[in-house]
C-alpha cells in the first residue's frame, strides 16, 4: 500500500478538529505549520482519490470494449488511460521515495556563479529562470530572500525559498557544480566559452530542530538593499547580513521591509546550514571510515549544459541525457529529477 488510508483520514480530521479550536491562531507560526500539515494530507488523499477514479474509469471502459468487440474505438482510449494511470502511479512510487528526514520541508535554494565574470553571472541567471519555472510550473511558492544583480548582466548571488509539498525532496539532488559549454553572446569573437555556477539547496529549518547557536559567535550588520524589492528597498537599512565566526558562514537577507523580518530569516537560512554542514562532516567521517574518497572541487560538475558544437544536457550521476535543451532551460527538470531520486533509493538516502 502507498498510504495508509485510515490513519490518513483519521489524522487529517485530528488535525482539523485542532484548527477549530477557539485559540488555534493565538500562536500564527505553531497555526501555520499545522495548516500545511493538513494541506499535505489533503494533498495525499487527493491523490489516492485521483488515481482510484482512474482505475474505475478504465475498468467501465475496458467493460465497454469488450462488448463492442476489437473494432472498438475505445481500445485506443483505454490504452491512454492505461499510460495516465501508470504515470500517475510511478509518481506515487517516487513521492514515497522520499522519505528522508527533511524531505517534506521547504527548500532554501541558492545559486553563485563560478569565476569568469559576466559569463558566469549570466549563467547563474540563467539557472534562476530554469529554477524558478520549475516551480512555477508545479505550484510552488517563491520568495526572493537575496538578490544582488550583475554590474553587465546575470547575478551575483540570489537566495530564494521554495515553498511546497516535498519541496525539498525533490531538489536536494540539484546541489552542486552546474557546468555550461556555449558560443558566448559577450565575446565579439564569437568563441566558445565554458562557465561554472554552483546551486546550494538546503531545507528550511523550523524551531522544531533545535540548533543551539551562541550569540557572542555571530556578528550581525545591516545595510541597504540593492536589485529587486521595491521603491522601499534603498530607502532603509533593512537588510540583514549575518556571520557565523566560528564557521565563516555567511548569510544575508533583504527581501522584507522590516529589519527583524530579516534578521529572523537570516537566523533561519543559518541554522539550516550549520546542520547540513554538520551532516555533511558526519557523511564525510562515514565515507572515511568505508575508505571512500571523493574529491570536492569546483571543477567536478553534477551536470553539463552543452549549447554548442552541439545540444545536449547530461547528468554525470545518473548518465541520463536530453537534447533538448530549450525544454530543460525552461523549467522542465522532472526527468533529472526523478532520475536522481531512483539512483538514489537504490544506494541510500544521503540526507
Amino acid at each position: 500500500m502507498l498510504f495508509d488510508w485510515d490513519k490518513l483520514v483519521n489524522l487529517k480530521e485530528e488535525l482539523e478538529q485542532e484548527m477549530g479550536r477557539a485559540d488555534f491562531w493565538d500562536n500564527p507560526e505553531e497555526a501555520q505549520k499545522v495548516a500545511r500539515r493538513v494541506n499535505r494530507i489533503k494533498n495525499r488523499i487527493q491523490s489516492l482519490n485521483s488515481l482510484e477514479e482512474k482505475l474505475e474509469e478504465g475498468e467501465v471502459m475496458l467493460e465497454l470494449a469488450e462488448e463492442e468487440g476489437e473494432e472498438s474505438g475505445l481500445w485506443n482510449e483505454l490504452e491512454e488511460t492505461v499510460k495516465s494511470l501508470a504515470q500517475t502511479l510511478e509518481k506515487m512510487e517516487l513521492k514515497i521515495k522520499l522519505s528522508g528526514k527533511y524531505d517534506e520541508k521547504n527548500a532554501i535554494l541558492s545559486i553563485h556563479p563560478g569565476a569568469g565574470g559576466t559569463e558566469s553571472q549570466d549563467w547563474a541567471e540563467m539557472l534562476l529562470r530554469m529554477y524558478t519555472r520549475w516551480a512555477e510550473g508545479n505550484g510552488y511558492e517563491i520568495e526572493t530572500l537575496d538578490f544582488l544583480p550583475g554590474e553587465e548582466a546575470g547575478i551575483k548571488r540570489v537566495t530564494l525559498l521554495i515553498s511546497g509539498d516535498y519541496c525539498f525532496g525533490y531538489l536536494k539532488g540539484e546541489r552542486g557544480v552546474h557546468r555550461l559549454v556555449r558560443i558566448s553572446p559577450f565575446d565579439s569573437s564569437g568563441r566558445r566559452h565554458t562557465s561554472f555556477a554552483s546551486v546550494d539547496i538546503i531545507p528550511e529549518i523550523d524551531d522544531e530542530i533545535e540548533i543551539e547557536i551562541d550569540p557572542n559567535d555571530l556578528k550581525i550588520e545591516t545595510y541597504r538593499a540593492s536589485g529587486a524589492g521595491g521603491q522601499h528597498v534603498n530607502k532603509t537599512d533593512s537588510a540583514v547580513r549575518i556571520t557565523h565566526l566560528p564557521t565563516g558562514l555567511v548569510v544575508q537577507c533583504q527581501n522584507e521591509r522590516s529589519q527583524h523580518k530579516n534578521k529572523k530569516m537570516a537566523l533561519t537560512i543559518l541554522k539550516s546550514r550549520l546542520l547540513k554542514m554538520k551532516e555533511d562532516a558526519q557523511a564525510e567521517k562515514i565515507a572515511e571510515l568505508r575508505g571512500e574518497h571523493k574529491e570536492i572541487a569546483w571543477g567536478n560538475q553534477i551536470r553539463s549544459y552543452v549549447f554548442h558544437p552541439y545540444n545536449m544536457i547530461k547528468d554525470h550521476r545518473t548518465g541520463l541525457e536530453e537534447g533538448n535543451v530549450k525544454k530543460v532551460m525552461d523549467g522542465y527538470l522532472d526527468e533529472f529529477i526523478e532520475a536522481y531520486l531512483k539512483m538514489e533509493a537504490g544506494e541510500g538516502s544521503k540526507l
